[in-house]
């Protein structure tokens, strides 16, 4: 009719649908990532209100679980608050009022190696005739401060979305989940889209599992280590440290380097700084995140800095935080698919190999 081909429409329209789509999820990718943390933090208390609705006693709903994991949880975090973040926050203020003058005494501060004097020199240099630029690049931006200002106060209020959502997650989460499976007609696909939800239900659970053991466990070796050997700022330099952990290879390496250049400036012990991080990376890569991880995040060391540095190009800090999830979760459905087509090639293989009985 018309000259117009009915499958070739199917396909332009079907192409028209998708790009329509990825248009919509990129228009809204604010609130998709506010929604995504929100699942993620559901999945890091999962654990606990799974062991509170155990002990309670029995209920229809797991409401007194979830009103109990959240009154612990905020009891944690305002007491690491009052231990931790004090420290945390009167090193940093120390910190922000001497580096300036350690750094310029290191730079005066002439050394044995005419390289390194050269180096020095040449910072000094860039750095004095950078100071015009910056104080012109400073005054010009006074009037959009206050703008700026009012932008990071908007984005403080996910901080009480983010549970918000959480909650009804974790309340919510299993009818959730029986209502995505019944979209699917029964058969093999709707078994595939269960084992993959079964699968992506792991992987969220490693990975959330994984990334704070991670970052508590590099705050305990660090702090331990700084707090033995004396090293300025080491409070402050753990937690920097544990934040960075949350950013896969990119946020560890960051936090070295920020470790050494301050250990460097302040004078501490650089050599023996340097040969602990090794030995923790190294303990970390090889021992504890394989253990943590689960085979469901195993990916090559490779994939995982294509997937941060493209995540960062993507969506900035947001996207490096979910590259690795993202990849083992197209990991997932590629092995899932292949599994289920091999199965399906097996059995039409086996009932093409048997024989038709003869009545």
């Amino acid at each position: 009719m018309l000259g117009i081909d009915r499958k070739a429409a199917r396909y332009v329209w079907t192409a028209a649908v998708v790009t329509v789509a990825l248009m919509l999820l990129f228009v809204i990718r604010k609130t998709l990532f506010v929604f995504i943390l929100a699942v993620l933090f559901a999945y890091l208390l999962s654990p606990l209100v799974n062991l509170l609705d155990r002990i309670l006693p029995t209920s229809r709903t797991r409401t007194p679980a979830l009103a109990l994991a959240y009154v612990i949880f905020l009891g944690i975090v305002v007491f690491l608050g009052i231990e931790i973040g004090s420290t945390v926050a009167d090193q940093a203020t120390q910190l922000q009022k001497t580096f300036p003058e350690q750094v310029s005494g290191w730079m005066k501060t002439p050394s044995s190696s005419p390289m390194l004097n050269s180096i020095k020199q040449k910072v000094v240099e860039r750095a004095q005739a950078d100071v015009g630029t910056w104080s012109a690049n400073l005054l010009s931006s006074l009037p959009q401060a206050g703008a700026k200002f009012l932008s990071i106060a908007s984005d403080l209020v996910y901080v009480v979305i983010i549970p918000i959502l959480s909650f009804f997650f974790l309340k919510e989460g299993r009818v959730i989940r029986e209502h995505v499976v019944a979209l699917v007609d029964a058969g093999p696909r709707r078994v595939l889209l269960d084992d993959v939800l079964a699968d992506v239900h792991l992987l969220l659970a490693h990975y959330m599992r994984a990334l704070v053991v991670l970052s508590v466990a590099a705050f305990a070796a660090y702090s331990i280590f700084f707090s033995a050997m004396s090293v300025p700022y080491g409070v402050l330099l753990a937690a920097v440290a544990a934040i960075l952990e949350f950013i896969p290879m990119v946020g560890p390496l960051g936090a070295a380097v920020i470790i050494l250049v301050v250990a460097g400036v302040a004078k501490a012990h650089v050599l023996v700084i340097l040969v602990f991080l090794l030995a923790y990376r190294l303990f970390q890569d090889y021992i504890l995140s394989p253990h943590l991880m689960g085979a469901g995040v195993e990916l090559h060391p490779l994939l995982v800095l294509f997937g941060v540095f493209a995540g960062a190009e993507v969506a900035g800090i947001p996207g490096t935080f979910l590259s690795v999830p993202v990849l083992a979760l197209v990991r997932i459905l590629y092995l899932r698919i292949r599994r289920s087509r091999l199965g399906a090639q097996v059995v039409a293989a086996e009932n093409a190999s048997t024989p038709t009985p003869v009545v």
